[in-house]
């Protein structure tokens, strides 16, 4: 079994070679530096949330089509077997729970932040639509001007299209699944 950072390298690498890009080429695309490209492709670096969002907006690609093996029929995830995707503060923990699938268009995470966290995340590609189910603990999400706090229970549904931000202005970890639509 590869580890997350062999796993994404190898995927990257898969895609980068199926467009026939060299790595300036892919640099181009993603605004991510030839080294950090490089670096990645080899396992060698563990990229930030964002730099995995720059990438896969570049390549037009879902998010989880970077951190997944393919997988078919009965797929049982369990939490404590899957290895967290962290931002540079280590308070923000994507875990990819089911890749992007091509006829259902969709792919689902489950996000811990921890106390204190404040996550800026990219615009994704074009009419990306994110629904998040609040399983755990309070959450702000500001969305452009707009601003919105969730707890336990609640969830949103919202396009995407615009830079976003997860906030956990509590002393405990909160968490929600997040399903990601691409039409």
């Amino acid at each position: 079994m590869k580890s997350l950072q062999e796993q994404i390298g190898y995927n990257l690498k898969s895609i980068r070679k199926m467009r026939q890009y060299s790595l300036d080429q892919l640099s181009g695309v993603t605004g991510v530096s030839k080294g950090m490209l490089a670096q990645i492709e080899k396992g060698q670096s563990s990229p930030t949330v964002n730099t995995l969002w720059k990438i896969a907006n570049g390549l037009g690609v879902s998010f989880s089509s970077l951190v997944e093996e393919e997988t078919s029929g009965i797929s049982i995830v369990r939490r404590e077997e899957k290895a967290a995707l962290q931002d540079v503060n280590d308070k923000y923990h994507v875990f990819p729970y089911f890749p992007y699938d091509q006829q259902k268009k969709f792919e689902v995470f489950l996000l811990e932040l921890l106390p204190g966290c404040r996550h800026v995340s990219q615009q994704h590609l074009s009419g990306a639509e994110e629904y998040m189910f609040v399983s755990e603990g309070e959450m702000a999400v500001s969305i452009g001007d707009d601003y919105y706090e969730l707890v336990k229970g609640d969830s949103m549904k919202f396009t995407a299209n615009r830079e976003h931000v997860y906030e956990n202005k509590t002393e405990a970890v909160s968490s929600c699944f997040l399903l990601i639509y691409y039409p």
